[in-house]
């Protein structure tokens, strides 16, 4: 061999053993990149699925509160001075019905007995702990509003608070220890102009 073509021959493995080393002193810092990245990736995964978890809830839950107010629109309101009023369960029981139909658990909703405010038209039902509270049900058969034209339009309105039960709690201690998110109240209301 001569002299220049073993010179080339070195200096090319010369060159393939600096690409090497850059190549393996690159895969060491991409290891640790990724070490660093992925949790931070898996967080952002789950905060993005449950957040669309919790608003998919919401709008069960408004669809609940909107067939519970037609009903309940369209009931008279003469059995309202009984304790408790056939038509306040019956619109519990439409709510329930939603509730379940929509895979939402209603926290033994049926069994609850209503709570009237003193002096009003106003029931509430309050279930045990549902996964980090209560699910409230509020009946407002005597809910008021006065649109533009000025005439004051007696109304039914239902509200819901469900607890949501957060899993980006879980994943959250992963990216900032002493972080928490545990239990939020989504709540939701709708009103209907009583028919009866």
């Amino acid at each position: 061999m001569s002299h220049s073509l073993k010179d080339a021959v070195v200096l090319k493995c010369n060159d393939a053993h600096r690409s090497w080393q850059r190549l393996a002193a690159s895969d060491g810092a991409q290891l640790v990149e990724m070490a660093v990245t992925l949790p931070v990736l898996v967080v952002l995964f789950v905060f993005i699925f449950d957040l669309g978890q919790a608003v998919n809830l919401k709008q069960k839950l408004t669809g609940a509160v909107r067939e519970g107010a037609r009903f309940a629109a369209n009931q008279s309101t003469v059995d309202l001075v009984q304790s408790p009023p056939p038509s306040i369960l019956a619109v519990r029981d439409v709510i329930d019905a939603y509730l379940v139909t929509s895979n939402i658990n209603d926290c033994g909703l049926v069994g609850q007995a209503p709570v009237r405010t003193p002096s009003t038209w106003i029931w509430t039902f309050t279930t045990a702990s549902c996964g980090g509270g209560p699910l409230v049900v509020t009946i407002n058969r005597g809910f008021t509003f006065t649109p533009p034209s000025g005439v004051t339009v007696e109304a039914t309105q239902v509200q819901i608070t469900y607890p949501y039960k957060w899993q980006f709690g879980n994943m959250i201690s992963l990216v900032a220890s002493g972080a928490s998110y545990t239990t939020t109240n989504v709540g939701t209301s709708a009103v209907m102009q009583n028919m009866n």
